[in-house]
């Protein structure tokens, strides 16, 4: 590589560094995918669950060239959203829901686009004949094994991206460019013999290490899945109503994350820092789209929400939320309205029992039939 590549490569980091990105590498678009055949396997598992995009995708998921043909360097950037406080210390609270670090503040994916849209015109700015394109979460792309073979980590035992300097906190972005830039020395596996997050998992999402079944998998079912969430799941989600946090968190590498390299777009939110299921189960479409209004939670839609929300209560123990639930019981959206009937069954088994009498004495829909076999 020449040393007119080398200069432009520092001088993109440093200007990545001045738009906020705090982790920066250059993956060659034509090495050998070895994640490739990994993806393979779990898709052929069934591991992928609802996210059948996941499979409709393979094929241009598999390599940087199978999604563009003229793509000849990868520049991944990476984003802190280091907690300043632990993210397990509302375990312990059931009357609020924990929502995961990275949803509490503004939407990443608006937040590292605006970012890489500006050094994408910086770097047409510097080579005018590049071509490029910029992804962030929403394009067939292996954000996290491009990150490993562009230096910015590895991927953990818990599937993520492992950072030394940042632990397990990175939000990725990358840049498909046509120039040939010089290539970053790939990231090495530092996880060792360590298998806190596999041991953290409230649900025993990780088969072996290095691999997820998502549909197992806490973030996956109060996130992804639309449908009931299966009830094998619902009491280890705990007070959970969007993501999980906790093999991320127990990460020893962690201990070299420091918070105060957060981006300020990621602090939280007052309002998702430690929301009362209370309020939670109050929400109507239009209070949830006002309040989750710039946040990825919003994507979810209210009914999710609400679905994990009543999970949650379920769990509680709180015979204060009873009022809510039953109400939530004649709610227009089926999902909600099973959900409701298993926090019932929960928080007061007899007055479950005497409300689905009532509703099985007026009801022939096979579909109300089923929310109550809970």
């Amino acid at each position: 590589m020449t040393s007119g590549n080398n200069r432009l490569n520092d001088a993109l980091e440093a200007e990545a560094k001045r738009l906020g990105f705090v982790a920066f590498g250059v993956a060659d678009a034509g090495a050998a995918p070895k994640t490739a055949s990994r993806l393979r396997a779990w898709l052929e598992q069934g591991r992928h669950g609802d996210m059948i995009w996941m499979a409709e995708t393979e094929e241009r998921r598999a390599s940087p060239r199978a999604l563009w043909q003229d793509v000849r360097s990868v520049v991944m950037l990476g984003v802190s959203y280091a907690p300043g406080e632990d993210p397990l210390r509302l375990a312990d609270e059931p009357e609020v829901g924990r929502i995961s670090v990275y949803a509490q503040g503004k939407d990443y994916h608006d937040v590292v686009k605006k970012r890489l849209k500006a050094l994408a015109r910086w770097l047409v700015a510097e080579a005018p004949d590049t071509q490029l394109k910029v992804f962030v979460d929403t394009a067939p792309v292996m954000e996290k094994p491009l990150a490993e073979a562009a230096g910015l980590g590895w991927q953990g035992k818990h599937s993520n991206l492992v950072s030394r300097e940042h632990g397990s906190w990175l939000l990725l972005g990358a840049i498909y460019t046509t120039l040939e830039l010089a290539p970053s020395e790939p990231g090495q596996d530092r996880c060792g013999s360590c298998n806190a997050c596999q041991s953290a998992c409230p649900t025993a999402a990780f088969p072996a290490p290095y691999q997820l079944d998502a549909r197992r998998c806490i973030s996956y079912l109060t996130i992804e899945h639309a449908g009931p969430i299966p009830a094998e799941f619902r009491e280890a989600i705990g007070n959970r109503i969007y993501g999980c946090d906790d093999c991320l968190a127990v990460c020893p590498w962690n201990k070299f994350a420091d918070s105060g390299g957060r981006d300020p777009a990621f602090d939280p939110r007052a309002e998702l820092a430690a929301p009362e299921l209370a309020d939670l189960l109050a929400l109507e479409d239009a209070g949830f789209r006002e309040i989750l209004s710039g946040s990825p939670i919003k994507r979810i839609g209210r009914d999710r929400m609400v679905r994990n929300a009543l999970i949650a209560a379920g769990n509680s123990a709180d015979e204060r939320l009873l009022p809510q639930v039953m109400a939530l019981l004649d709610d227009p959206a089926p999902v909600v309205r099973g959900a409701a009937a298993w926090a019932l069954l929960r928080l007061d088994p007899e007055r479950f029992a005497e409300a689905r009498t009532r509703r099985m004495a007026v009801e022939t829909e096979p579909l109300v039939l089923r929310e109550w076999a809970v």
